[in-house]
């Protein structure tokens, strides 16, 4: 008898309210965002609660879910408040909160009820036992430390019936989720209330300190200086096993990052679950063309983190980068006329006549084109470079688009192949 498959929730970040509606408009089942307080994205949009109640009404209209982050580790005083803070979220009709203090579960469990609580990757949940335990006082989901392995997931999914949040993409921290103090250290702030300066991001000097004399820098004795600093999180091609495994929800690092970051995650997760959904062989011949959508807004480079081994050496950014993107993100649409098949653009980055652009849509849609007679939106003046963000732009396109479409610019730089077996790094241009 066929084993019967559940379909994880796809979870993207959300920093803005207008990185909310994009995220569910290209496929996120639920999104999580953070609010004025409790939460560890101080520099991040974080949502008032007027602008939570409007994102809970537009996910309410697509059938998604809204989840609030408020995982930071209370000193005393912090916690003053809370309860009537949970208690609003639950009024507006945010579906969760995301916690990992027990003095923050504990107030939202007996202030806020029915108000529904997951345990945040923060509280390092690694082992099935630790899962029960958070069951047993009610939480109805883990997010698991990034730290699990596949093989440990297996072995918890068999021994809990806890939902199972798990991270599929974006940053990962060089720390232990929830252990990390170093930039407490290093820039006087709180990690694990809101401040990491992310000081393992940073580029290190590395001396040479004979005792009794002067420190000597050896920059420049090494290929470059040194950092801390993990690779991104990518695990576009092992879907099935996430699946096959019983996550309940597919969790997409990135709260401060662009429009069109999330769309372009959440749009391409979303296809990788329902092509493995409809059988293995449709997830099988989809499968390339999704991993080349995630370079596409890579950032770093992409590995599978913890999930298939201890990360070594070549999971840390350091030497020559194995491929960077070649698309630069440069505007959305905002209007199409389908009788002129002029299409009203807001532009994001700078764009020229004759550049080769690739429009994108929900459910996976793309297309591209050249630039063909570009002009200013307010007078339909003609020009051959538009460099003003957020300008409106007007196109003439040889096929129909979608409000709410993104558009890329290809052939946008440089990549660094690098071969691990020889050590060797070729530089080749992007293609056109």
């Amino acid at each position: 008898m066929q084993k019967k498959l559940t379909r994880p929730e796809v979870l993207a970040p959300a920093g803005t309210l207008e990185k909310l509606k994009v995220a569910i408009q290209y496929g996120a089942d639920a999104v999580y965002i953070g609010g004025q307080a409790y939460g560890l994205r101080s520099r991040a949009g974080n949502f008032s609660f007027e602008e939570m109640a409007e994102g809970v009404a537009f996910a309410n209209a697509h059938h998604a879910k809204i989840y609030v982050a408020a995982n930071m580790v209370t000193h005393e005083g912090n916690e003053n408040g809370a309860g009537a803070w949970f208690r609003k979220l639950r009024d507006i009709g945010i579906s969760a909160v995301i916690v990992s203090d027990p003095a923050l579960i504990a107030i939202a469990a007996s202030e806020a009820p029915g108000l529904a609580i997951h345990l945040s990757t923060q509280a390092s949940a690694t082992n099935f036992e630790t899962l029960e335990f958070w069951r047993r006082l009610g939480l109805e989901r883990v997010v698991l430390a990034r730290e699990v392995s596949m093989e440990e997931l297996s072995e918890i999914r068999k021994h809990t019936a806890v939902e199972i949040e798990a991270f599929v993409h974006g940053a990962m921290c060089i720390s232990y989720s929830g252990r990390c103090v170093l930039s407490n250290y290093m820039s006087l702030r709180d990690a694990n209330r809101g401040g990491c300066s992310q000081s393992c991001r940073w580029k290190y000097d590395l001396y040479d300190l004979p005792y009794g004399s002067e420190r000597h820098s050896i920059t420049g004795e090494i290929p470059e200086a040194f950092s801390m600093s993990a690779v991104d999180m990518s695990m576009i091609d092992h879907i099935p096993d996430l699946i096959e495994n019983g996550v309940n929800s597919l969790k997409i690092e990135g709260r401060m990052k662009s429009i069109h970051y999330v769309s372009t995650v959440a749009m391409t997760y979303k296809k990788a679950v329902d092509a493995y959904l409809e059988s293995k062989e449709t997830f099988e011949a989809i499968k390339p063309a999704l991993v080349d959508e995630l370079w596409k807004v890579a950032q770093r480079e992409l590995d599978t983190g913890f999930y298939y081994g201890i990360p070594d050496e070549h999971k840390q950014l350091f030497g020559a980068r194995r491929k960077i993107p070649e698309y630069k993100f440069v505007g959305e649409v905002v209007d199409f006329d389908a009788a002129t098949m002029v299409a009203t653009i807001r532009q994001r980055n700078v764009i020229m006549e004759g550049d080769t652009i690739e429009f994108y849509g929900p459910g996976f849609r793309h297309v591209d084109t050249v630039i063909h007679n570009l002009r200013l939106a307010q007078t339909d003046e003609r020009i051959d470079r538009a460099k003003n963000p957020m300008e409106l732009l007007h196109i003439d396109v040889p096929f129909a688009v979608s409000v709410g479409d993104m558009i890329r610019k290809s052939g946008a730089g440089l990549i660094n192949l690098y071969d691990q077996k020889t050590g060797e790094t070729k530089t080749v241009r992007a293609r056109a």
